[in-house]
């Protein structure tokens, strides 16, 4: 009986050609933007956690307050705050940075960039846990003054010629010479960036004393929490304020997915209002072909049809529509979302998008429960109908 119901379902859409493809339009937009949406979120939660990963979760990450990041003005950390935390016991290392942006010129040609400072005599040990690798030369060690690794964009982008292992570059004044490269990272930021030793930084931008990041590695992960209260603990005492924040890797890490999540959930309950307007499409159609149909349903009741199968037909042909116009959206929203991961690459941010079977699964039934409950009105409206009135309709 079902196979019945599917076949005449099959035979009303064929014959209803332009309003059946019409009524499509709604849900497998809908459906599209649902698909993509949650698609490039969750892709871009992943990449960002796999990132997180490659920085380190033993790090706890000292900044002051208001600092949103490398290439931002700050103040408040100097080279005290460093001496203050390299005195508390548990620590594999204690890295200051400074980062700035600057004019970097190549051949007369110029470029802006951000140039960051690390010190000379942790810059191997310190990019080696950040998961960095070197597409070619070496990293900088103690001992360097006047030479750069730089990010693989740099080494592309910047300039109409390429740089390489050996190029010199004029940063404030002073040549350095590149004698690393590093792979690309997949963010912009990092594969944009000069890396230096960080007195040279201090002494070409004059920035003695400060600091605008400390990275303290952890030996122990289990000792995370108690340093890091520690920290926070010392370094009020000796500054005599509280003008600083001290965080973890994966704090910040939970901080930008609960950012993800609220965007998440915004986008898709937008990208439903277009499913909405699309059950409201179906709702719609079958009415329209109850209207239509009124004949033939009076017909198969005068045969013995009974109010439950004329029900079931409508039904079916709802849940097809919603269900074929669900198997396009899917389709269109990874292909939109594939086109996303290559627009984000080529701006810069290598977004690895990955299609879950599950979130198609999911868009192929919610297409389906959506047509289902399109139709129900339509349907129920069908099934009342009485074979006389059915019959004598005009």
């Amino acid at each position: 009986m079902l196979i019945d119901y599917f076949l005449i379902a099959i035979n009303s859409i064929r014959h209803r050609k332009l309003r059946s493809w019409l009524t499509l339009v709604g849900i497998i937009i809908g459906v599209a933007a649902i698909i993509s949406l949650i698609t490039v979120s969750r892709s871009l939660e992943s990449t960002i956690e796999s990132q997180f990963e490659q920085f380190g979760a033993n790090r706890i990450i000292v900044s002051p307050k208001g600092f949103q990041g490398p290439g931002t003005s700050s103040e408040g950390l100097t080279t005290k705050d460093v001496e203050t935390i390299e005195k508390i016991p548990g620590f594999k290392y204690v890295v200051p940075g400074i980062f700035l942006s600057a004019e970097v010129e190549y051949r007369k040609e110029v470029g802006f960039t951000l140039v960051s400072g690390i010190p000379a005599e942790n810059f191997e040990e310190f990019f080696i846990d950040s998961g960095a690798k070197l597409q070619e030369g070496r990293l900088i060690k103690e001992g360097d003054k006047f030479e750069a690794v730089v990010g693989s964009r740099v080494v592309e982008d910047m300039f109409k010629d390429k740089l390489r292992v050996g190029s010199k570059i004029e940063i404030k004044g002073h040549e350095f010479k590149i004698i690393g490269i590093l792979k690309e990272i997949g963010n912009s930021q990092d594969d944009n960036q000069i890396n230096i030793p960080l007195d040279t930084a201090r002494e070409i931008f004059n920035k003695p004393e400060d600091v605008d990041v400390i990275i303290a590695q952890v030996k122990s992960a289990n000792d995370i929490p108690l340093l890091q209260e520690k920290i926070k603990k010392e370094l009020e005492r000796k500054r005599n304020d509280t003008n600083f924040q001290v965080v973890t890797a994966t704090q910040i890490l939970e901080q930008i997915n609960q950012v993800l999540g609220v965007m998440q959930f915004v986008l898709v309950g937008i990208a439903a209002i277009s499913l909405v307007v699309g059950a409201i499409g179906i709702m719609n159609s079958m009415y329209t072909s109850v209207l239509e149909r009124t004949k033939d349903i009076g017909i198969m009741k005068a045969i013995g049809a009974r109010n439950s199968d004329i029900l079931n037909i409508f039904l079916v042909e709802s849940g097809l529509i919603g269900f074929i116009g669900g198997i396009f959206g899917v389709l269109l929203g990874s292909i939109m979302a594939l086109i996303i991961g290559q627009f984000s690459k080529g701006a810069g941010f290598l977004l690895i998008v990955k299609i879950e079977p599950l979130v198609l699964i999911f868009g192929l039934l919610f297409a389906f429960v959506v047509g289902i409950i399109s139709g129900i009105l339509p349907a129920y409206q069908a099934s009342k109908l009485k074979p006389v009135d059915a019959l004598r309709y005009e």
